[in-house]
């Protein structure tokens, strides 16, 4: 191939270039934005954060009032379990009692005796024992609900 065939060739090619083009001549208009744009700009870019804030503050409130009423909610259940647990324990006591007794008579008389103060003392026991269990329901469920009514409370005391 002759020197001229190779110049030319080379010179045909395009070369890859890594340059950013340029627009010489080409000049971007000035674009001013007008004052009362810019205005309404800045003044709602202020609003939006502030409300953001105010988001974040009511979130963060929300938040800590519902793991305080969580928190309320697991101990009462706690003590409800436990409660219940002992309730339990104390009825099983008194059956095993009455079994005990039982097995000791010496004439049904004597049977229809002991069942029939068992049975007196069990409704009496079971009527405190529902009376206790009723009054816990109600105080785990006063504990659990009463940050959330203090903190809506007070979120509406702000708001007004």
């Amino acid at each position: 191939m002759s020197d001229a065939a190779t110049v030319m060739r080379e010179t045909t090619r395009p070369k890859a270039s890594k340059a950013v083009p340029t627009f010489e001549g080409f000049e971007m208009p000035k674009f001013e934005m007008p004052a009362a744009i810019r205005g309404l700009l800045e003044k709602t870019g202020a609003e939006a954060k502030e409300n953001y804030e105010k988001m974040k503050i009511a979130t963060d409130r929300t938040t800590d009032v519902l793991a305080t009423s969580y928190s309320s909610a697991v101990k009462g259940g706690t003590d409800y379990g436990l409660k219940v647990i002992d309730i339990t324990r104390v009825n099983a006591s008194a059956a095993f009692d009455l079994f005990g007794k039982l097995v000791a008579i010496k004439s049904p008389s004597e049977a229809i005796e002991i069942s029939t103060a068992h049975a007196r003392q069990q409704f009496d026991a079971v009527s405190t024992q529902s009376k206790e269990i009723w009054a816990l329901a109600q105080k785990v469920a006063t504990d659990m609900i009463e940050p959330i009514k203090t903190g809506m409370s007070k979120a509406l005391q702000r708001n007004a």
